[in-house]
């Protein structure tokens, strides 16, 4: 009798979380779908503008959610990429009618997927918490910068807005803490009227990609 391998036990609460966002992605498809159903049946044409807007915000916010999912598999991907894709969605469905630029610069940098999935985790958090208080007439700019050096990843998120010099830490900058925590990593960050600096290190242990930095300014729809 041939003896195959058992797959190694599944953390209850990874099963637990991948269920959920299973059924956050249907609940996403399932409002998707009434919303055009509605705007199929209209025949007022505000009414079907105004609707397939909704879809179409609905539909970013639904990628949003996907790109920010726990991996399923702990294998090496280029979290040049990955925040690329991050960034791009979170521009589509977030920053939509406001003036804010997001600027990505980044070397090519293979990680594992669960380590690049808190990078990313971080880098979410600390964007949507700078163009949440740093920009209060809408207008700006935040930059993202990810390289590595020497046995360390770098990864800063900077704006131009104007935050207060003591901000309270809520709970989004408490995830971040406990997120910075899992990576082994240390977040400096300084907050001042001529705008906010975080930057994240944390050790490498993935795989470089001989390129060079490419640096791309995600799409802003304004209103």
């Amino acid at each position: 009798m041939t003896e195959f391998p058992l797959a190694p036990e599944v953390p209850m609460e990874r099963v637990l979380l991948h269920e959920l966002i299973h059924r956050i992605n249907n609940e996403f498809s399932s409002l998707i779908g009434a919303v055009s159903r509605t705007a199929a049946r209209s025949v007022n044409h505000e009414v079907k503008v105004a609707l397939a807007h909704i879809i179409e915000l609905v539909s970013h916010y639904a990628e949003l959610h996907r790109a920010l999912q726990m991996p399923d598999n702990d294998t090496l991907i280029d979290a040049a990429a990955y925040l690329e894709n991050l960034c791009l969605s979170l521009s589509r469905s977030k920053l939509d009618g406001k003036k804010i630029a997001l600027v990505l610069t980044a070397s090519p940098l293979r990680l594992p997927s669960e380590r690049c999935w808190r990078l990313g985790m971080i880098v979410f958090e600390l964007v949507t918490n700078a163009t949440r208080h740093a920009f209060g007439n809408g207008t700006g700019q935040v930059r993202i910068d990810l390289s590595r050096a020497g046995k360390l990843v770098e990864c800063s998120v900077v704006d131009n807005g104007s935050a207060p010099i003591n901000i309270q830490r809520g709970r989004g900058l408490k995830i971040v803490d406990e997120l910075v925590k899992g990576l082994d990593g240390h977040l400096d960050q300084r907050f001042g009227q001529k705008g906010s600096f975080s930057k994240l290190t944390f050790p490498y242990n993935g795989e470089v990609q001989e390129a060079g930095p490419r640096s791309k300014v995600l799409p802003v729809v304004s209103t």
